[in-house]
C-alpha cells in the first residue's frame, strides 16, 4: 500500500492553471497590439468565441464569477446589442479563417437576456462570423431563472450543451450560500432541454462548502448520475473573499477543513466511477461514450479558461465586459470589465482590450507541459529540452518522494493518489510562481 500524501499538499495555494501565464501575470495590452495578433491568424485556424453575460437576478454567496445582479430590462438589451457590435469589430478585423468551432455562453446567467435577447444573439452570431456545421454550442444555465420560452429560443438558435448549476442538492447547504434550488427544478429543466432537443447536458456541483458532509456530497453525484448527465463536474468551492467580498456572507469557521474537504472530493470521485463515468482531469467526470471521455483517453483533452475542454481551436475570443481569450501564437487578451466603459468602448467602434500577456516560445513549451500534466496525468520528458528538465528536476524528484508521481528519466506519471494533487506537479513547470501579487485558492 502507498504512503498517504501529506495533508500540507491540500493546504497551499495554487493557481487552477486554464491558462499560462496565469490572470495574475497580466498587464495592460492596447487595442493596437491585440489587432496584431488577430490579423496573424491563419486561414487554417479555427475560431472558439466565448460570451460573457454578467447578470444574474440574485447573487450566490459562494459565486466567483464577474456578475451582477440587475432586473433592468433596458440595460440587458443594451449590452447584448453591444455583443452584437463585438462580434462585428472582430469580424472587421479578422484576416480569413477556419470558421467558427465552438461558442460558449457564460456569465453570470446568459438566460437574462430574455428568450428574444437570446434569438437575436445567436442569429446575429451566425450572419457574422462562419459556423461550422459540427460546432458545439453550449451554454451555463441558472434552473431557478429557466422556462420553456427560454429553452425554445436555445434549441431554435442552435446550442447543443447546456451546464446547470446544482452545487449540492441538500436544502441546509443551499440555504447557507444562498441559492435555493430543490432537486425538482433541476430535473425539470433538464426535461425541457431534452425534449426540445438539447441533448449534452452537464451538472456543476461543488465541495467544501457550508454544512457539507461526505453524505451530502454523495448525495448530490448520486443525483446527478440518477439524472443522466452527460458529464459531471465537481469543483472545489474557492473561499476569496479578498477578491469577492460577497463571499464574507460565509463564515470561514463553517467551512470544511483541508482533510475533509479531500474527503468529499474523493466520495464525489467513487460515487460517479460506480455509476459508470470516466474521470477526466482534476474534476471532470463524463460518460465513456461522450466526446470529452474519448478525447481524454486518446489523449486529446484540453484546458482553457472554461476549464477541460474538447475545442482544440487555436484561436479563443472572448467577447464581453470582463471575458479573457487567447491566441495561442501570439497571447491571452482581456476585455474592459467595467460593464459601462466595455459597452461604451465598443459602441464608440473600438475593441475593449484593456488586459493581457505575449507569450514567449518558452511560454508555450511550458504552456505545453502543465496542459498535459493537468490533462493526461503525464509527461514525456524526453522530447523536451534537457535544459528544461534538468531545472524541474529536482522539484519533481521531491514530489516523487511524497508520493505524487513516477519519475524515470524519460517520463513522468502522476500517480493515483497524486492525482488529487496536479496542480502542485503543473507547478514546477510555472516560471512565474511566486511573483506577482496574485493570490489562489486551496490546491484541493
Amino acid at each position: 500500500m502507498s504512503k498517504p500524501i501529506p495533508i500540507g499538499y491540500a493546504l497551499a495555494n495554487l493557481p487552477r492553471y486554464t491558462s499560462y501565464p496565469t490572470a495574475p501575470h497580466f498587464g495592460p495590452l492596447g487595442e493596437a497590439e491585440y489587432r496584431g495578433w488577430l490579423g496573424g491568424i491563419r486561414p487554417e485556424d479555427p475560431l472558439s468565441l466565448y460570451l460573457h453575460i454578467p447578470y444574474c437576478a440574485s447573487l450566490c454567496w459562494y459565486c466567483g464569477c464577474h456578475t451582477t445582479v440587475t432586473r433592468n430590462e433596458g440595460r440587458i438589451a443594451r449590452y447584448g446589442a453591444a455583443l452584437l457590435q463585438e462580434a462585428a469589430l472582430l469580424k472587421a478585423a479578422l484576416p480569413a479563417h477556419a470558421g467558427v468551432a465552438a461558442i460558449h455562453l457564460g456569465g453570470g446567467t446568459p438566460s437574462t437576456l430574455g428568450a428574444a435577447g437570446l434569438r437575436t444573439l445567436l442569429a446575429g452570431l451566425r450572419d457574422t462570423f462562419g459556423i461550422r456545421p459540427d460546432a458545439e454550442l453550449a451554454i451555463e444555465l441558472d434552473p431557478r431563472v429557466l422556462d420553456e420560452d427560454i429553452v425554445a429560443a436555445m434549441a431554435e438558435g442552435g446550442i447543443t450543451r447546456a451546464s446547470f448549476g446544482v452545487q449540492d442538492i441538500d436544502p441546509a447547504v443551499q440555504r447557507r450560500i444562498g441559492r435555493i434550488q430543490p432537486e425538482e427544478m433541476v430535473a425539470r429543466g433538464v426535461g425541457w432541454l431534452r425534449t426540445a432537443g438539447i441533448r449534452g447536458i452537464n451538472l456543476d456541483l461543488m465541495y467544501g462548502l457550508p454544512g457539507q458532509t461526505g453524505a451530502r456530497v454523495a448525495a448530490t453525484a448520486r443525483f446527478a448520475a440518477e439524472l443522466g448527465a452527460d458529464r459531471v463536474a465537481v469543483f472545489g468551492y474557492a473561499h476569496v473573499p479578498w477578491m469577492k467580498p460577497h463571499q464574507n456572507a460565509i463564515h470561514t469557521e463553517d467551512l470544511p477543513g483541508a482533510l475533509e474537504r479531500l474527503q468529499q472530493a474523493e466520495t464525489a470521485e467513487q460515487v460517479l466511477v460506480a455509476a459508470g463515468y470516466q474521470a477526466i482531469g482534476l474534476d471532470h467526470f463524463a460518460r465513456p461514450a461522450d466526446p470529452m471521455a474519448v478525447a481524454a483517453r486518446e489523449g486529446r483533452l484540453r484546458r482553457n479558461f472554461q476549464g477541460y475542454t474538447t475545442d482544440a481551436a487555436p484561436v479563443l475570443l472572448g467577447m464581453g465586459a470582463s471575458s479573457i481569450g487567447g491566441i495561442e501564437a501570439a497571447g491571452y487578451a482581456q476585455n474592459e470589465p467595467n460593464e459601462r466603459r466595455w459597452v461604451a468602448a465598443v459602441e464608440a467602434g473600438t475593441l475593449p482590450i484593456r488586459r493581457g500577456r505575449a507569450v514567449t516560445a518558452e511560454d508555450r513549451l511550458r504552456r505545453h507541459c502543465i496542459e498535459r500534466v493537468m490533462c493526461d496525468f503525464a509527461l514525456d520528458l524526453a522530447v523536451l529540452p534537457p535544459a528544461l528538465v534538468a531545472e524541474v528536476r529536482p522539484a519533481l524528484a521531491s514530489l516523487e518522494a511524497d508520493g505524487l508521481l513516477d519519475l524515470t528519466p524519460d517520463l513522468l506519471r502522476v500517480t493515483a493518489a497524486g492525482r488529487r494533487h496536479v496542480r502542485h506537479v503543473a507547478a514546477c513547470f510555472d516560471a512565474y510562481l511566486g511573483s506577482g501579487s496574485g493570490r489562489h485558492s486551496a490546491a484541493v
